[in-house]
């Protein structure tokens, strides 16, 4: 909470605070978030501009209001799968690209289906370098604007990114009898800085191993865990125009992320870990207006887990998962 312990009339209060977070090892840095913020007791408003994510903010707000909670709850569901070596196993998992291990965009399509789920295109490339914005975050391809700042990366081999096919694909995120199992998983996401205005919710885990000794059980070896499983998320935000929303992620393996049902995150393949970013004022959207975010998940590869999203979007469950009675 914001108090000064000064509430004289015709007083203005400056009060700035440094905030340092959002750093990862290996990772382009989301750099640090500084607030300034100046309240005028006599309309008790203030007038605020905040660095996040390397944007410059500006904006205004109300003074009287709850401040926002220190944890969001979201529950998605995690499915597990049994790697390709193994007797019923699945064909993507512990699958090496034909093009090698590495990061891969193109090959799902750029609207989720009818059901909600994203689509196997193939015909998808290496990436060897990728495109960036103006403060050098990677973003997907389709948003690059030369006039706004940014840069562009570079295609490499087209391959399927350890792919089978489209059928294979389809089982990744839906209950299938015999090929996977699946339960509700919750992710708690903490705040790590930002104002009350424009909070940052992180959720970080550099052992993301949630189905450790449950549904198939672990894979065996050393270090022995679950390593070959999926995860979704159905979440929902209000966007609000002009006032920097982002959503970042960076880890390893298959990330894709959809705004409005469009591709907005693209971080195809088993690889080690990659960051890509979405600035939300890119998209178009409408002022005040709900939207989904869908995010789909992939862990195909021994030996390592990692799992960051870092965002400005106040998320909440769309639609809130279930798993049908043959995998409770």
């Amino acid at each position: 909470a914001w108090k000064d312990g000064n509430t004289a009339p015709h007083r203005l209060v400056k009060r700035e605070l440094p905030l340092d977070a959002l750093n990862g090892p290996e990772r382009d840095p989301l750099d640090h978030v500084q607030a300034r913020r100046i309240l005028d007791m006599r309309t008790n408003r203030t007038i605020l501009t905040v660095a996040a994510f390397g944007f410059l903010i500006p904006c205004s707000a109300t003074l009287a209001q709850d401040a926002p909670p220190d944890e969001v709850a979201l529950t998605g569901i995690a499915r597990d799968f049994i790697e390709r070596t193994q007797e019923g196993g699945h064909p993507d998992f512990e699958r090496r690209p034909a093009a090698g291990f590495g990061h891969y965009m193109g090959n799902i399509g750029e609207y989720l289906d009818e059901d909600g789920k994203p689509v196997f295109v193939g015909g998808g490339y290496k990436v060897n370098s990728q495109w960036r914005n103006a403060q050098g975050q990677p973003i997907h391809p389709s948003f690059y604007n030369p006039e706004a700042g940014d840069s562009a990366g570079s295609y490499g081999t087209s391959d399927n990114g350890g792919i089978e096919s489209a059928e294979s694909f389809a089982q990744w995120y839906r209950d299938d009898l015999g090929t996977n199992m699946s339960k509700q998983l919750q992710m708690v996401m903490t705040r790590s800085g930002g104002t009350d205005e424009q909070p940052i919710y992180t959720y970080e885990n550099t052992s993301f191993f949630p189905l450790d000794g449950q549904l198939f059980g672990n894979s065996g070896g050393t270090p022995d865990h679950n390593f070959h499983f999926t995860f979704e998320l159905h979440t929902e935000f209000t966007y609000q125009e002009g006032t920097g929303q982002v959503f970042s992620f960076y880890g390893d393996d298959d990330v894709w992320v959809f705004i409005n049902g469009r591709l907005v995150i693209d971080i195809g393949g088993v690889h080690s870990q990659v960051h890509q970013v979405i600035e939300v004022d890119r998209l178009g959207l409408e002022d005040g207006k709900t939207y989904p975010l869908d995010f789909f998940f992939a862990e195909r590869h021994r030996t390592q887990s990692n799992f960051r999203i870092d965002t400005t979007l106040k998320l909440k469950n769309k639609d809130l998962p279930s798993v049908s009675a043959a995998y409770d």
